[in-house]
């Protein structure tokens, strides 16, 4: 299969793209280029297989075939019908499936797009072939990716098929679970090192702690991963992935590492959390406690807290600011010398942690707009006027 350079799309969320582009420039990628929620680079179909098997920040990584302007629907089809030769790029024996991300105004519904693209492929194979590929939107060979901007349309093929926060390890979920591709992110716009003690104390099903300990170890996130979408492409170089997946690194000093800790106050809750560690081999590696974050006391007297406490969606505005305030008042008694990083949507009982962030960063919890912000625990702290 011939190697050639490639120009490829790793999308990720918002507010991450200057982490999952340093991310790319570490696994050698070039020509890297970031946008909004998104970081073109370029590379071979080596970085390809790496990319989806190492990133932990990207959602998806996408192989772009064709960028056009379309005016309607009906037009979207004559398109894909005759700009491509999809004969080419894979046969009527294997099945498919589209996938579509709108945001336009002259393409009102992305789902009767995604129809006029199907109904494009399968006709220009039945008239082609004499026979067509069939749908299978649950597990198909090939999933093409369609993104229309106003009136700009480009195909891609999705080289990760499922997105890659669909890690592998997470068999049980809590209510509300924090998507893996985020959670990293955070640790690792936190700046937090395997060398410094970390706390999630409403760690929830696990995933904070899970995915400071991948980072810390060097574990690549694909390593769960049961198939990604490239492994049924009819090109699929199954040497070249295999020595990917196969490369052994130098394992990292542990020596000097402190210890990663999630703490729950509900034991169900907890008890997720221990089968998602498990399930991931780290339970040798990160600490579980059953408690309450406003009774617990931190063993050391320095180190991060990485967390993302109750949003407030079934709780009253007035027992969440009620919250906040206690969560600062506790941050300030027994935190001195840590630093603490809270994600949150509800900005305005934020304000009542009663201390000034650091840093304040953008990001998206799932539709949630939400700030992720830093602070600073000094011995000062305590006297601060509540903001």
């Amino acid at each position: 299969m011939a190697n050639h350079e490639l120009t490829l799309v790793a999308k990720t969320f918002y507010g991450l793209e200057d982490i999952l582009a340093k991310e790319l420039e570490n696994l050698g990628a070039t020509n890297i280029r970031k946008a909004n929620r998104a970081v073109y680079f370029n590379g071979d179909t080596q970085l390809m297989y790496m990319a989806n098997y190492h990133l932990r920040t990207a959602i998806s990584i996408l192989k772009p075939i064709d960028t056009f302007e379309s005016h309607d629907e009906n037009d979207l089809y004559q398109q894909v019908k005759n700009r491509i030769e999809w004969h080419t790029l894979f046969s009527n024996k294997h099945t498919f499936s589209v996938e579509a991300t709108v945001h336009s105004s002259v393409f009102r519904h992305s789902q009767y797009a995604i129809f006029r693209v199907k109904d494009a492929i399968v006709d220009y194979f039945r008239e082609k072939t004499g026979k067509r590929p069939y749908i299978d939107t649950e597990n198909p060979n090939i999933l093409i990716n369609l993104h229309i901007a106003e009136r700009q349309c480009t195909l891609s093929f999705n080289s990760s098929g499922e997105p890659l926060f669909k890690r592998g390890y997470r068999i049980a979920t809590s209510a509300a679970p924090l998507n893996e591709v985020l959670a990293a992110g955070m640790v690792m716009l936190s700046g937090w090192q395997p060398t410094q003690n970390l706390i999630d104390p409403m760690c929830g099903s696990g995933t904070i702690p899970i995915e400071a300990a991948l980072i810390a170890h060097q574990l690549p996130p694909g390593i769960f991963r049961k198939k990604f979408g490239f492994e049924t492409w009819p090109d699929f170089d199954a040497q070249l992935f295999e020595k990917i997946t196969k490369d052994e690194k130098e394992e990292p000093d542990t020596s000097k590492f402190c210890s990663i800790i999630g703490m729950d106050i509900d034991e169900n809750t907890l008890t997720k959390a221990r089968l998602n560690i498990k399930n991931a081999f780290l339970h040798s590696y990160i600490h579980l406690k059953h408690g309450d974050f406003f009774e617990y006391v931190p063993p050391f007297r320095e180190g991060v807290v990485i967390t993302n406490p109750p949003y407030g969606k079934r709780i009253k505005n007035d027992d969440m600011i009620s919250f906040y305030k206690r969560l600062g008042d506790k941050l300030k008694k027994d935190y001195t010398g840590f630093q603490v990083w809270i994600i949150s949507n509800n900005l305005q009982a934020m304000k009542h942690i009663g201390l000034h962030p650091a840093k304040k960063i953008k990001l998206y919890n799932g539709p949630d707009v939400c700030t992720f912000n830093c602070y600073n625990i000094y011995e000062g702290s305590k006297k601060q006027t509540k903001q």
